[in-house]
């Protein structure tokens, strides 16, 4: 089971106020309603007050605080651009991405925590479940009270989904479930898991597996280096009777999978946002309240060129973010719009976080500031949901119209 702190092993919330103010040097905000304003200030609010002050003990101690779930969805992080009759925030897609912004300014794995939540285990149960399944599950998954995870990704296949070796068989009153997935954020303490296996003939179809179906185990992955303040683990599946209601009736094959991860992918986009602002902003403070030859860093060219380059790369993943949402909105957002800025912005945060580490010198590696916890968190971000390179892949299929994958 995951590492939970017990009544002994309290997480320590630390005394340093957050300062962050985000930047926003081409007036974005003009481009928000007052409604998506209200929205992202609230869960600012809200990571200001009860992540910031523990996230640096979390990730040092490798903690995944679960009482923060509660706190999460009541933000409404939790299948934000669902419909409210089923428990959910019947937002549009620049409030589902706002959310994920100011979320992933906290962490990384905060984030991931409600990006599968959302995107992958109640998005998936709306768009091809079971009216019965809808109301089953999305109205305790929208209040935190049920919490899930997402199958795909297996030891042997990862980028190559269709690979995939989990299989499931007919056996009249039930099906019988074999396999086993790996990388699985939410794992160890999911109530249920929407698994994508094979069935007989081959054909991918989604199931969902509830916690405390016997064969079914979820381990979880430990010394990891990035995401520590996430929950990590496999999803392990020996003869799992899946009653025959869990099958998700409305899809088959990979496009139900890959529609998901394009939810996933889109929120990514704009989540990444958020914890380059966050390494910006510290960079700044810090480059006026650190003096070296006598002055303040922030009065060297070099010093100037790294946050004049930070600034404009944020702004440009700001507006590249805002335009796509509102191609979601309109439902005409393609999935190589949403690879295109999930692979730009992913690069984008990474390479601020380093070099807002090198602003910070020695200090950059200790978590008196976010620079080295944002900086490696990305180094995962950057590999799931589809890789760095395999984006590139897909725009370069659409650009071409060769498959460059075969």
């Amino acid at each position: 089971m995951p590492h939970f702190p017990n009544k002994e092993e309290k997480i320590h919330r630390s005394a340093k106020q957050d300062l962050f103010q985000a930047p926003d040097f081409y007036a974005i905000d003009d481009l928000l309603s007052e409604e998506h304003k209200l929205i992202r200030d609230s869960v600012r609010d809200w990571v200001k007050k009860d992540v910031s002050p523990i996230i640096e003990d979390c990730a040092q101690r490798n903690i995944f605080p679960r009482h923060i779930i509660k706190g999460m969805a009541d933000a409404g992080a939790f299948g934000p651009q669902l419909p409210a009759e089923y428990g959910c925030g019947g937002l549009d897609y620049i409030a589902y991405g706002l959310i994920m912004q100011e979320i992933e300014r906290g962490d990384s794995g905060m984030r991931s925590t409600a990006s599968v939540q959302g995107s992958l285990v109640m998005y998936p149960i709306y768009k091809f479940g079971s009216e019965e399944q809808r109301k089953k599950y999305l109205p305790k998954l929208a209040s935190g009270e049920m919490m899930g995870c997402f199958g795909l990704t297996e030891p042997d296949h990862g980028s190559n989904p269709a690979g995939m070796v989990t299989h499931f068989k007919d056996m009249g009153d039930h099906y019988l479930l074999n396999g086993a997935k790996m990388w699985i954020s939410n794992a160890p303490f999911a109530d249920i898991a929407v698994v994508w296996a094979k069935n007989e003939e081959g054909k991918v179809r989604g199931l969902i597996v509830e916690r405390g179906m016997e064969g079914f185990t979820t381990p979880e992955t430990h010394n990891k280096w990035s995401l520590r303040a996430s929950a990590t683990g496999e999803l392990v599946f020996d003869n799992v009777r899946v009653p025959k209601e869990n099958l998700l009736p409305g899809v088959e094959g990979l496009k139900g999978p890959l529609t998901c991860l394009n939810s996933a992918r889109y929120g990514i986009s704009w989540g990444v946002i958020g914890a380059a602002m966050d390494c910006y902003d510290s960079a700044v403070r810090y480059s006026k309240e650190r003096h070296q030859f006598g002055r303040p860093i922030g009065g060297f060219q070099l010093q100037q060129k790294k946050l004049a380059e930070m600034l404009t790369e944020i702004t440009k993943a700001q507006l590249l973010c805002w335009r796509l949402g509102h191609l979601m909105n309109e439902g005409k957002a393609t999935p190589a719009q949403i690879s295109l800025a999930k692979r730009n912005n992913v690069d984008m945060a990474l390479h601020i976080a380093r070099e807002a580490r090198q602003m910070h010198g020695g200090m950059g590696i200790t978590g008196e500031y976010p620079l080295m916890r944002h900086m490696m968190n990305l180094e995962s971000v950057i590999t799931y949901e589809g890789t760095h390179d395999i984006h590139l892949l897909i725009l370069g299929m659409e650009i071409t119209g060769e498959n460059a994958f075969v």
